[in-house]
């Protein structure tokens, strides 16, 4: 059997999820909305995602998940490979759909679609961009699969690559903050978060740790 897929048993204990964001890519130095784009890392992102390995690497991690996007994948690769592990890829894990805004820098979008912006910035859980995703079907699609790959591994360490909205509500999950309160939290690039899912609900237990990215190797 995958070990990856193996349970620990359903009275073994909570999950504990190292919820991690993707490396820096261009588009997050440009300030472009991302969403479903396909964007690799950039030059930073790759160092960040080996120091983000080398951070892991005493961690008992049972599977490695990532969202279908490369710039997660690609960040994942390293832990996966250095446990003999394959990166199990996710679409549920897909940062947050923004349609027609994917691809313009946020100044462009305030320019082009101004009352649409007003709505982004406001969080208005029922509105999305033209072709895009609102704030509650995320919150669901990013829920109902953290909660299934959680459920998978009671009692395991799983490490979850994905994106700063797919992060923003684990956060939110793991505090019962509203989906339209504003944020106070940081959702850095290859940040380590932790949190523990008791097969009800999720529990913070830190967050945004860069340590390893602010220290000399």
């Amino acid at each position: 059997m995958n070990p990856q897929h193996e349970s620990a048993g359903p009275t073994a204990g909570p999950t504990l999820l190292i919820a991690l964001r993707h490396g820096e890519t261009a588009w997050n130095v440009e300030r472009r909305l991302q969403g479903h784009r396909d964007i690799p890392l950039n030059e930073v992102g790759r160092m960040q995602a080996a120091r983000l390995t080398q951070a892991l690497a005493d961690e008992a991690i049972a599977a490695v998940y990532a969202s279908d996007s490369q710039r997660a994948a690609e960040t994942a690769a390293g832990s996966a490979a250095a446990r003999g592990l394959l990166v199990l890829t996710e679409p549920g894990l897909r940062e947050r759909g923004f349609g027609v805004f994917e691809g313009f820098t946020h100044a462009q979008i305030e320019e082009r679609w101004p009352d649409d912006t007003l709505r982004w910035r406001r969080r208005d859980i029922a509105w999305a961009p033209e072709g895009g995703e609102t704030l509650l079907v995320f919150q669901a699609r990013c829920v109902a699969t953290l909660t299934r790959l959680a459920t998978a591994h009671p009692g395991q360490t799983i490490a979850v690559f994905a994106h700063g909205g797919v992060l923003d509500v684990l956060y939110r999950a793991a505090t019962h903050q509203a989906l339209d309160a504003p944020r106070s939290w940081a959702l850095g690039n290859a940040t380590i978060n932790r949190v523990l899912f008791n097969g009800e609900g999720f529990a913070l237990v830190g967050w945004n740790d860069d340590g390893h990215l602010t220290t000399t190797p």
